[in-house]
């Protein structure tokens, strides 16, 4: 199945099913706010949400017209991911690419040479395996691996878009209907962050946007082309990744 489908698939399947029953959040928090009291607070949260230490490598995202987004990485918990996008980024395979797949209220998808969805290639030549944790979940600003299955990672990336928060009895849904389980945590965060929690553990998460989720929303608001496979009206350029410590 072609990378540019997979995605579209699990959420209209999601939106089809579960209909009206997510809620809107009136007051998103940014990632780097602190979720919850501080003696609910554990490692869970602090590891996604947290700023990047000092000597961290972090990516500037500079999209044309737009601005930039700027991410951190987790590199104990997906090492093959950081190094294939990080090794992309340095040698500029990113430069002047597109992201050719944008839904509002759910992610913008770039990284493919083609600009269709179905191109690119990791810095091995092939695909490689998925890594999944259970305490980085693709919550809104997520990075993540786009695939056409499982351990089909390349060069394709997304970024989680979605403001959507859901109540405790939602999350019971999606965990029956895409057989997910999630701790109390992840519950908590799901219903003041958002995101698309039916992908957790089918897209490898591997960085967090720290700042810029202004630029992830103005991008995810363009003019569409085709809005069921969110196709741009106009190309939507990455004009380079820089690479650098915080």
């Amino acid at each position: 199945m072609m990378k540019k489908v997979y995605l579209l698939i699990v959420f209209i399947t999601f939106i089809t099913l579960l209909g009206g029953c997510l809620k809107s959040n009136d007051a998103v928090l940014t990632p780097d706010e602190k979720i919850g009291n501080d003696d609910e607070n554990e490692e869970s949260d602090t590891i996604q949400f947290a700023l990047p230490k000092e000597g961290d490598q972090v990516a500037q995202i500079v999209i044309k017209d737009f601005g930039s987004i700027y991410v951190r990485f987790f590199e104990e918990a997906a090492p093959k991911a950081v190094e294939n996008f990080l090794t992309h980024a340095k040698n500029g395979y990113y430069d002047g690419l597109t992201f050719h797949r944008i839904i509002e209220d759910f992610m913008i998808q770039g990284g493919d040479p083609t600009g269709t969805g179905t191109g690119g290639e990791s810095i091995w030549g092939k695909d490689f395996e998925d890594e999944f944790a259970e305490d980085l979940h693709p919550y809104r600003g997520a990075l993540c691996m786009a695939n056409s299955g499982p351990n089909t990672n390349g060069s394709q990336f997304f970024i989680v878009q979605s403001e959507a928060t859901y109540t405790e009895d939602i999350l019971q849904q999606i965990e029956q209907l895409y057989n997910k389980k999630f701790d109390k945590k992840a519950i908590q965060n799901y219903g003041k962050i958002g995101g698309t929690p039916w992908l957790f553990r089918s897209h490898t998460v591997f960085g967090q946007v720290y700042d810029g989720l202004e630029v992830l929303d103005a991008v995810a608001k363009v003019k569409k082309a085709d809005e069921e496979q969110g196709i741009p009206a106009e190309r939507v350029i990455i004009e380079k990744i820089v690479v650098s410590e915080y």
